[in-house]
């Protein structure tokens, strides 16, 4: 009889312990290599991550390279595409980034635009034009920049959500709307 206590104890704890194994959720593994939104990650600059970003009005993740690592590669001046930065187009934003709130607008993702994709894109921001805002054309959403002046972000165009490139170009060919060069950066849509 007493072979068989020692057994029976390690029974009566294995069957005390087992419910709490179904009450209790694993512990998640860490997340130090995953990519994160760069609304949520402190230290995006430093890690890179990704963000939505508006294609013909539909939303798809990009990712971004950590954009105060130092880019060692050449900057193909005659085949970056173009990054709008425009005002936030719903409730939420794309990106909480400093220094302003703002959504992004890019012409295509890869397999559409026949081979010519590149990681590499030129920033720029689309600002309402005195006569946009003037005619009440186009709609700002005023952002502040640090340390200086308010920037009027277009909203919208004739009523209409800038959320393809074809918008903010005929916005821009009728004046209603200024584009203004803010930089390169590098960054890959990779899914909607």
């Amino acid at each position: 009889m007493n072979a068989f206590r020692p057994a029976s104890r390690i029974l009566l704890a294995g069957l005390a312990i087992a419910p709490l194994a179904l009450a209790l959720p694993a512990t998640a593994p860490p997340r130090a290599a995953a990519l994160t939104n760069c609304i949520e990650l402190p230290d995006a600059p430093l890690r890179g991550c990704w963000e939505n970003v508006w294609v013909d009005g539909v939303e798809y993740r990009m990712t971004f390279f950590g954009g105060a690592k130092p880019f060692n590669g050449n900057v193909p001046a005659d085949k970056m595409g173009t990054f709008y930065v425009v005002a936030p187009q719903t409730d939420m934003p794309q990106s909480l980034d400093l220094p302003f709130k703002h959504d992004h607008v890019v012409a295509a993702v890869p397999p559409h635009n026949g081979g010519a994709y590149t990681p590499i894109y030129q920033g720029v921001l689309v600002l309402c034009s005195e006569e946009g805002i003037g005619s009440g054309a186009c709609v700002p959403t005023f952002s502040p920049l640090p340390g200086g002046p308010t920037i009027p972000l277009a909203k919208t165009v004739n009523g209409q959500p800038l959320t393809s490139v074809e918008a903010i170009e005929a916005a821009a060919d009728a004046g209603l709307v200024t584009i203004l060069p803010a930089g390169p950066l590098v960054g890959a849509i990779s899914g909607n």
